[in-house]
């Protein structure tokens, strides 16, 4: 009886031991789950017009104004022409656009590589503009973005998250966005950045990773602070930021797939068209701002107003 009576309390004892431990590490994790935490890693869809239904004129127009896009082309000394063309065009839909090349003494010298550039100019417009916009978009001199269409992109979105999006690409186990496409980061993905790189050179120092890309050595300083890339998408998963111009996506439609052309080859929301001369960059401005299809019906649910004293189109 009594060696019964041990083997009963020896059992009792484990098992409340196992009790206690499963309900430690549950509650663990249901402490883990209920934090705010950041937003999952995926694919980023455009909002659908039925999100907008429900919400009221005057509700639109404020939160669109909430959306304010800083627009940063990082360039190289000869992209003046480029720059002369840019401020006539799509650039002067942004909320501000400036070009950061090396011609800037003050930020850069003949010396530094792109990703020196990259983060130093990130690094700049955090402490001049972090706190005046929202979204901060990175493009090359050769890219058209229609800002209109990130605007609706981003409606949605809290700035206040920590996102990067844009079109994504694959090296190895880093998945990076690509700025062929452009690169997209918010308030708070700008925020770690910049103190991260105040903090520590683990990433900031070092010329190459692997003597990889500027984009692809952001893509791993945003992991260290818990970012990572997104691609974006519309609704029916196309690209919305390409990496190629517009010309030669229609060609590669047309060889690749006897489908329409027109559906076949690119999204209606389109943001960004790459590697783009100066005559097609006024090619497209004349295409996206200021053709018009009389008799096409057009029901807009969103209205963004241009930036005060803007010469927006």
């Amino acid at each position: 009886m009594i060696s019964e009576s041990v083997s009963f309390l020896k059992g009792m004892l484990v098992g409340s031991t196992c009790c206690v431990f499963i309900t430690m590490f549950g509650q663990i994790n249901m402490r883990h789950r209920g934090r705010t935490q950041d937003h999952a890693h995926h694919h980023l869809r455009l909002p659908h017009t039925k999100d907008f239904l429900n919400i009221s004129e005057a509700q639109r127009m404020e939160l669109s104004k909430n959306i304010r896009i800083y627009c940063i082309i990082l360039g190289e000394s000869n992209d003046e022409h480029y720059w002369a063309v840019l401020k006539e065009t799509w650039t002067k839909h942004c909320d501000k656009a400036e070009l950061y090349n090396t011609k800037n003494d003050n930020l850069f010298n003949k010396e530094n590589d792109k990703w020196t550039q990259m983060r130093k100019t990130y690094q700049h417009v955090f402490e001049k503009h972090g706190d005046n916009y929202s979204w901060f978009f990175l493009a090359h001199p050769t890219t058209f973005a229609v800002i209109e269409n990130l605007k609706y992109l981003l409606f949605t979105k809290d700035a206040s998250q920590p996102f990067y999006l844009g079109h994504t690409a694959t090296s190895g186990d880093l998945k990076y966005v690509t700025m062929k496409g452009g690169i997209v980061l918010s308030m708070e993905t700008l925020k770690r950045l910049n103190s991260f790189l105040n903090k520590t050179k683990k990433c900031a120092e070092q010329r190459a990773f692997w003597e990889s890309s500027a984009d692809m050595q952001l893509a791993v300083c945003l992991k260290y602070v818990g970012v990572l890339a997104e691609n974006a998408e519309d609704s029916e998963g196309r690209a919305i930021f390409n990496t190629k111009p517009i010309a030669h996506l229609i060609r590669e439609t047309m060889s690749n797939n006897r489908q329409p052309v027109v559906e076949g080859c690119c999204s209606d929301m389109a943001v960004t068209f790459s590697r783009l001369t100066p005559q097609k960059m006024t090619v497209m401005m004349y295409g996206v701002y200021r053709l018009r299809a009389f008799g096409h019906y057009f029901n807009d649910t969103l209205i963004f107003l241009p930036p005060n004293g803007s010469e927006n189109d």
